[in-house]
């Protein structure tokens, strides 16, 4: 059977300047000062809201270090161990990033229900004064980011966590002003269990999409019947098989296939056509095709789908 392996890596217009990690620098800065204010203030005020907000926000300084760390470690160099670099780091740190968030809902949702049975008094303005902090701060960071969104899951989803933060600091300002006209201390346990219940909504899709990239699944943006089409309308493709799409990394997408064609032999233009059209309908841009001739007598033993 005539094998013959074909590698086009096109560059990655996906990685972001130098100047992302004084973003994340400066972004982690804020966050944890005001995870700090957030805890003195919310043992002085006795807010649990104000607590919820703070370990939050302490989720977000350690997924904010996860991302900056992850973004580094991306732009390291392979070696003879780790032949794809470190790329893949974005995506553990994604996966890390969600299950501490989790956690850490988990423990302030029951402090926020053992508070509604037994309410004490809350200092409204004080815990209005400190998450409208929140709000400037969350807000600043995520523009910080803002830059990167576009072509790096890990930047996006750290900036979208941020403004995800800017809001519910403002759930926590109304609830602080309604404490403040009405005394009803219960809405601020009450409060909690809502930024908890809209944590666990937002971080359960980034665990979910992190834990499918780390088990080398499709990315989600991807179609692969759609790839499997178009690398089977190429000149002289008469079949496609043993196609595999994965993320190296949140924003590399890699793509190893075989292409079946009778008697036309190797054709490099073909194969810079498939890695150009790969490159821009689809963002994979690491590709490795194998030509295979498609002799009936040596067929390959990868083609049935139900083989791995």
């Amino acid at each position: 059977m005539d094998h013959v392996h074909a590698h086009e890596h096109r560059p990655s217009h996906a990685h972001e300047p130098a100047h992302f990690s004084r973003a994340f620098a400066l972004a982690a800065f804020l966050n944890v000062a005001l995870v700090i204010a957030q805890v003195i203030y919310g043992v002085l005020a006795d807010s649990v809201a104000l607590l919820a907000d703070a370990g939050h926000n302490f989720g977000d300084v350690l997924g904010l270090l996860l991302a900056w760390g992850a973004h580094a470690m991306a732009s390291s160099l392979p070696t003879r161990r780790y032949t794809y670099g470190f790329q893949s780091a974005s995506i553990l740190a994604a996966l890390l990033n969600s299950l501490i968030l989790l956690v850490a809902t988990g423990a302030i949702a029951w402090q926020a229900v053992l508070r509604i049975y037994n309410p004490s008094e809350v200092a409204g303005v004080t815990v209005m004064a400190v998450a409208a902090l929140g709000i400037l701060v969350n807000g600043a960071s995520a523009l910080l980011l803002r830059a990167g969104r576009k072509h790096d899951l890990n930047v996006r989803a750290a900036s979208l966590h941020l403004l995800g933060d800017a809001a519910i600091s403002l759930g926590v300002v109304v609830a602080g002003g309604i404490i403040a006209l009405t005394s009803w201390n219960w809405l601020d346990p009450a409060a909690s269990l809502i930024i908890s219940a809209l944590i666990v909504w937002a971080t359960w899709g980034v665990l979910r999409e992190a834990t499918m990239l780390s088990l080398a699944a499709v990315p989600d943006d991807v179609d692969p019947s759609k790839v499997r089409d178009y690398l089977n309308e190429l000149a002289g493709v008469s079949e496609v098989h043993d196609l595999h799409i994965w993320a190296m990394s949140t924003t590399e997408i890699a793509l190893t296939a075989h292409l079946v064609r009778p008697g036309a032999g190797l054709d490099d233009e073909l194969l810079k056509q498939a890695a150009d059209g790969l490159a821009e309908r689809f963002k994979i841009r690491h590709v490795t095709l194998q030509i295979e001739a498609g002799n009936i007598e040596q067929a390959c033993r990868l083609a049935p789908d139900s083989v791995i």
